[in-house]
C-alpha cells in the first residue's frame, strides 16, 4: 500500500462551510510544500494510491510505480463515487501533466463506472508515471533511479501535454455523465468544469477553485448520503449483521448446482474459482448439461488468454473438478445443493425432494429463487430445517449482493453458513425473512408502482420515466423494466399483489402488454427519440387529465418507495433500514449520494410525510 487519501468518515466532523474550506486549503498549502523543495523529488508508489494518495505523488518532479500483481493494482480518483471532487490538486494535476481525456478517464468515468480502479501499465501510459519497476526490488530500484537523476546518469524525458479540453471532449464527457446519474449527482458536473478550466488557471488559482468546490461538496446532503452508504458497505456489511453469533458454519468440500443454465453455469463458475472443490452439474438433458459445462469452461479459457489463469489451473478446474450429469448419482455426499430451475413452486418442490432421497442428512438445500416463498418451497421436506434462500443478481459475476431468505424453519446453521459462503465468494450478503420479493425485488416494484399509479393520473409515460431517472438511478424504470423483461415485471406485481393487495395491484396495462409478447413498453420512435410503444398506448386503460411536475413525479414514486419500505421494517422483513439500502445499493445499483434511499427520503422530508419520523435519528451511523 502507498497512500489511500484521507478517512471519509472524518467528513462527518465538519460542521460549517468555512471548516469544510480549510481542508481544501491546508491540503494545497501541505502538499505545495513538495513541489516548492529546491531539489528533485521522487514518489515511489508501491501499491494501493487512492483519492489524496494519488494527489500527494503528483507533486513529485518524478514518480515510480511497481507493476503488477502485487503493485500498484488500485490506483484511483474515487471522489465523484463518493459524492466529492478531488480536492489537494487532482482535477488541475492530472490535467496539465497528462491532459484533459485522462483527467475526464480518471476523475469522472472510472468513478462513475463502478469505481473502476487502473493498474501501473495505466499509469504508465497516461504519462502519471516515469519508470515501472518490479515489487520485489522497487524501493531499491526508485531510489537509485533518483541518485541517477541528480548525478546526471539518467534524463526522464517529460512530455508535455496540452490541458486545453476541445468543445468535442467536453461535450462527450457531458453526455457520459448524463447517461450515468442524469441530472442526480452534483460532483461529476462540478469535477468536469474543474477539468476543463485547469488550462485558463494557475496552479494556485486551480486549487483555490479545487478548495471552493469541495467545501460545497462536502457540505451537501449528497456527500452526506455517500458517507453513509460508503459506511454500509465497507464496514457495516463486513461485520456481517445477522449471521447467528456463535454458530459453526458447514465445511463445504463438494458442491451440486441443480440447473445448467446461464444463471446457474454463473454460479458454477463462481464457486469453482472462489471454492476450488468438486461440483456436480444436473439437468434434464446432456444436451442442456453440455451447453452449460462448455460455457463454464469458455470463460475458464477466456480467463487464461486475459494473463487472470494459468492453463493448468484452468484445466484442473473446467476438466479435473467440474463434472455434469443428468441423473442424482454423485450427490451424495454435496455439503449443499443450490438449485437454478424454472421459477415454479411446484418444481422446486420436486428438486428438493428427490435431492432430500440422496443427499446427506446434513446436506443444505439452497434456493436462488427470486420472489417465491422458501417456507413453503421447503415445507414438503422432512427436513425443512435445510432449506434457506440464496438470491444472486445478475450478472453474477458484477453484482455485490447476495439476499439470504430465512424461512420459518430454516436453521442457524444454515443462515451462518450462507453468511460464510457469501464472504468465501467476496460477496456481500443482507438477511431478509420469508417474504414474497425479498428486498430488492419489493422496492423496485413499488417503484415500478408508483410510476404506473402517476402514468393512470394523467403524467406521460416518457415524463414519468424520465423524472424518475433524474434522481441518479442506474436506469430508468421502464428501461429495467425492458431488461428484465416485461413478463417478469408482471410475475413479480402479481405475487406481490396476492400477499398484499392494498398496496400491489396487478396493473391491467402491463398485463395486456405481455399478453401481446411486448418485450419493451417504451422503444425508439421514427424520429429516434425513445417513448411508449403506439401499440401499447392503445391498449393501455384510459388515462386521468392531472398535469404533474417532474418533481411532483418524483416525489410521488419515492413515497411510494418509503411506503414500503416502513411496510418492511413494520414486518420484520429485514432488522434495520440499513439492510434495505445495502441491498438496493449492491443489488440494484442505487447511487452513493442517494445513502441507498432512506438518507434521500429524510433528506427531501418525504420520511417524515410518509411514515411521521425519519429513518434515522441523530446518527445515521449508530448501529
Amino acid at each position: 500500500m502507498f497512500n489511500v487519501g484521507a478517512d471519509i468518515m472524518s467528513m462527518n466532523e465538519v460542521t460549517s462551510r468555512d471548516m469544510a474550506l480549510e481542508i481544501g486549503r491546508k491540503g494545497h498549502a501541505a502538499f505545495k510544500r513538495i513541489m516548492d523543495l529546491p531539489f528533485p523529488t521522487l514518489a515511489a508508489i508501491n501499491g494501493a494510491a487512492l483519492g489524496g494518495g494519488i494527489e500527494v505523488g503528483l507533486y513529485h518532479d518524478y514518480r515510480t510505480v511497481a507493476s503488477s500483481p502485487g503493485g500498484c493494482d488500485l490506483y484511483a480518483l474515487p471522489e465523484c463515487f463518493l459524492g466529492l471532487v478531488p480536492g489537494w490538486g487532482g482535477t488541475q494535476l492530472v490535467t496539465k501533466l497528462a491532459g484533459p481525456k485522462v483527467a475526464v478517464d480518471l476523475i469522472i468515468k472510472n468513478p462513475l463506472s463502478q469505481n473502476r480502479m487502473s493498474k501501473s501499465t495505466d499509469v504508465m501510459k497516461w504519462g502519471l508515471a516515469d519508470k515501472m519497476f518490479h515489487p520485489q526490488d522497487f524501493y531499491n530500484d526508485s531510489l537509485q533511479l533518483l541518485i541517477d537523476i541528480i548525478t546526471g546518469k539518467e534524463k526522464i524525458e517529460k512530455k508535455q501535454a496540452d490541458p486545453k479540453m476541445s468543445d468535442e471532449l467536453y461535450n462527450e464527457a457531458k453526455a457520459f455523465v448524463v447517461s450515468k446519474v442524469h441530472s442526480g449527482a452534483i460532483a461529476p458536473y462540478r469535477a468536469l468544469e474543474l477539468i476543463k478550466n485547469a488550462a485558463s488557471w494557475s496552479l494556485d488559482e486551480g486549487f483555490e477553485q479545487e478548495s471552493q468546490a469541495l467545501a460545497d461538496m462536502i457540505m451537501a446532503n449528497q456527500t452526506r448520503a455517500s458517507i453513509y452508504a460508503f459506511d454500509l458497505v465497507q464496514r457495516r456489511a463486513k461485520k456481517l449483521p445477522g449471521r447467528p453469533a456463535g454458530v459453526d458454519s458447514i465445511k463445504i468440500k463438494k458442491i451440486g448446482v441443480i440447473g445448467a443454465g446461464l444463471m446457474a453455469s454463473q454460479m458454477t463458475l463462481l464457486f469453482l474459482e472462489r471454492y476450488k472443490c468438486p461440483i456436480i452439474v444436473k439437468d434434464i438433458k446432456q444436451e442442456f448439461v453440455d451447453k452449460g459445462l462448455n460455457y463454464i469452461r469458455e470463460q475458464l479459457d477466456a480467463k487464461v488468454q486475459k494473463g487472470r489463469l494459468n492453463a493448468s489451473d484452468a484445466k484442473w478446474l473446467g476438466q479435473d473438478l467440474l463434472s455434469g450429469t443428468v441423473t442424482y448419482d454423485g450427490f451424495e455426499d454435496c455439503d449443499f445443493v443450490i438449485e437454478a430451475v424454472f421459477e415454479e413452486m411446484a418444481i422446486k418442490q420436486k428438486v428438493f425432494g428427490e435431492l432430500e432421497a440422496v443427499c446427506k442428512p446434513e446436506c443444505l438445500f439452497l434456493t436462488n429463487t427470486s420472489s417465491l416463498n422458501v417456507t413453503e418451497m421447503g415445507s414438503k421436506l422432512k427436513d425443512p430445517s435445510r432449506c434457506i434462500g440464496f438470491h444472486f443478481f445478475n450478472p453474477i459475476a458484477v453484482m455485490p449482493l447476495i439476499e439470504i431468505i430465512r424461512g420459518e424453519k430454516s436453521s442457524d446453521v444454515a443462515v451462518a453458513t450462507c453468511f460464510d459462503m457469501a464472504k468465501k465468494l467476496k460477496k456481500t450478503p443482507v438477511l431478509a425473512q420469508n417474504a414474497p420479493g425479498f428486498i430488492v425485488n419489493r422496492v423496485l416494484t413499488s417503484m415500478t408502482d408508483g410510476v404506473l399509479k402517476v402514468i393512470d393520473e394523467g403524467a406521460s409515460f416518457k415524463q414519468a420515466d424520465e423524472a424518475v431517472a433524474e434522481l441518479g438511478f442506474p436506469m430508468s424504470p421502464f428501461t429495467l423494466c425492458a431488461l428484465v423483461g416485461p413478463a417478469i415485471t408482471l410475475h413479480v406485481q402479481e405475487t406481490l399483489a396476492a400477499a398484499w393487495g392494498d398496496r400491489f395491484s396487478v396493473h391491467p396495462g402491463l398485463k395486456k402488454a405481455v399478453e401481446a409478447g411486448k418485450k419493451a413498453i417504451m422503444t425508439f420512435q421514427a424520429d429516434g427519440s425513445i417513448d411508449v410503444d403506439p401499440e401499447i398506448a392503445a391498449m393501455w386503460p384510459k388515462q386521468g387529465d392531472k398535469k404533474f411536475t417532474d418533481d411532483e413525479i418524483r416525489e410521488a414514486v419515492m413515497s411510494r418507495v418509503c411506503l414500503e419500505m416502513d411496510c418492511m421494517l413494520k414486518e420484520g422483513v429485514v432488522a434495520s433500514v440499513k439492510d434495505i439500502d445495502t441491498a438496493m445499493i449492491m443489488g440494484a445499483g442505487w447511487p452513493f449520494f442517494m445513502g441507498g434511499a432512506s438518507m434521500y427520503l429524510d433528506q427531501t422530508g418525504i420520511s417524515k410525510k410518509v411514515r411521521g419520523a425519519n429513518f434515522h435519528g441523530a446518527d445515521p451511523f449508530a448501529d
